[in-house]
This record gives structure tokens, sequence and C-alpha cells, in this order.
């Protein structure tokens, strides 16, 4: 998944993507660091979904 469609899917602007492809881009979103960069929305969703054991932090050993 591409950064630009991940930002798409978590804004809605898909109204057909399913729960997990949505999960899926917040992943991606954490995974990429791009989560923290973006507007505060984006960072405070994906620490309640970290927190809520939705998403899992991103470790930066796990993308050596």
């Amino acid at each position: 998944m591409d950064n630009m469609k991940a930002i798409d899917i978590v804004e809605g602007v898909y109204d057909d993507a399913e729960d997990h492809e949505v999960i899926a881009a917040w992943q991606h979103l954490i995974d990429t660091g791009l989560v923290w960069q973006l507007q505060g929305f984006f960072g405070r969703q994906a620490a309640r979904l970290i927190n809520d054991g939705v998403c899992t932090p991103c470790s930066t050993l796990s993308r050596l």
C-alpha cells in the first residue's frame, strides 16, 4: 500500500473499504512513521489504536 492510498482510506475517501483494510492503512502509516508527521487527528487516532491493541507500534528494529 502506498502512503496516499493509506491516507485516503483512513480519511474515508473509499466508502467501501472493509475494516481490515482500514486497520492495514493505519498500520502502514504507523510503520512508515508518516502518521506522526500528519495533522494531529492522525497521531491521536493512531495512539488510540495502539493503546487498544488494534495496531502495533513500529519498532525501528523490525524495519531494518
